[in-house]
């Protein structure tokens, strides 16, 4: 199937959207002229593997450890695609398939997947929607789903931001403020172990805006152990009533985008492993990708991803952009 590009806007924001993944190849800043995401160039290039630039993961974004969970006693085995664990999916997720647009008008764009029984080894025939829609300064992104199964669901977009002209200058020139004061402990292969912890006199505290260069330079330093060079870190969300999750800005651009979702958690990449045929590099680009917890299916103490037969289910992320 082609690869085909669709336009939503105001006068605000342009929003391109592509079919494969459902992705978002370009959220474009009207006032200051500047694309605030990465792409990957050519739209052929995205039917072929690549970092989920963009795009709609599922149908599990994170991690699941073992690549297998259980549903009322049965077992099921998933697609293992980072070693012996399952990552955004499996194999063939859904940021790497064509979704079809089953709605458009100038302002709103509605794709929809089915999933069948047993895709990537879930259980349950899943129909997605994924809806883009501009709204004055905002961003919304919305999903809904349903299975005639038990199964477990979680999407989120994983665009990589930069909010800079010249991207080259990667994102050590954004600050980063997260609504969150407690983040998931990973064992060596980024799967959770159940803890949280406090990001109280961290590196991982965001609470106030914080220089993201400053804090990578930890990292390239070996100021502190770890294997990853940057931040792989599921953020637990404060609950409040305006259900804000953070803001990235870039001074140099005077540009902020700020995130709300009914979700969870935030999962902040810093990108460190990105790397796509010379043209995106690792700090390329910050992803913040509002989801479930990584490994719920295998973690009691988690908040559920189970969904029931039958019933609609809901997610909402808005970005505003100023």
């Amino acid at each position: 199937m082609k690869v085909k590009s669709s336009i939503i806007q105001n006068k605000y924001l342009r929003v391109q959207t592509l079919n494969y993944g459902a992705s978002l190849y370009e959220v474009f800043h009207k006032n200051k002229k500047i694309n605030l995401i990465l792409d990957l160039g050519s739209k052929k290039n995205y039917r072929f593997k690549h970092a989920s630039v963009g795009s709609t993961c599922g149908r599990y974004a994170g991690r699941i450890s073992n690549s297998k969970f259980q549903i009322s006693k049965k077992q099921y085995i998933l697609s293992s695609n980072e070693g012996k664990n399952t990552l955004h999916g499996g194999k063939t997720g859904f940021s790497k398939l064509p979704w079809k647009k089953i709605k458009q008008t100038k302002d709103k764009i509605v794709y929809q997947l089915y999933s069948p029984d047993n895709d990537q080894g879930f259980p349950g025939n899943l129909i997605v929607n994924c809806t883009y829609q501009v709204k004055n300064k905002f961003l919304h992104i919305k999903y809904e789903y349903r299975s005639d199964k038990k199964t477990h669901v979680n999407l989120t977009n994983h665009s990589y931001w930069n909010l800079e002209r010249n991207k080259k200058n990667m994102i050590y020139n954004h600050d980063l403020k997260l609504n969150s004061n407690k983040y998931l402990q990973v064992n060596k292969n980024l799967i959770p172990t159940g803890n949280f912890k406090s990001v109280k006199e961290s590196i991982f505290d965001f609470l106030k805006f914080q220089n993201i260069g400053k804090k990578l330079s930890f990292f390239k330093n070996k100021k502190i152990e770890t294997k990853h060079k940057g931040f792989d870190t599921t953020y637990i969300v404060k609950k409040n009533s305006r259900n804000f999750i953070g803001s990235l800005k870039n001074n140099k651009s005077q540009i902020q985008v700020d995130f709300f979702s009914n979700l969870p958690a935030v999962q902040l990449y810093s990108a460190q492993n990105l790397n796509y045929k010379k043209k995106l590099f690792p700090y390329h680009g910050i992803c913040l990708e509002t989801q479930y917890f990584p490994d719920a299916p295998n973690k009691k103490n988690f908040p559920s991803t189970l969904i029931k037969a039958n019933k609609r289910y809901t997610c909402f992320t808005k970005i505003m952009i100023n």
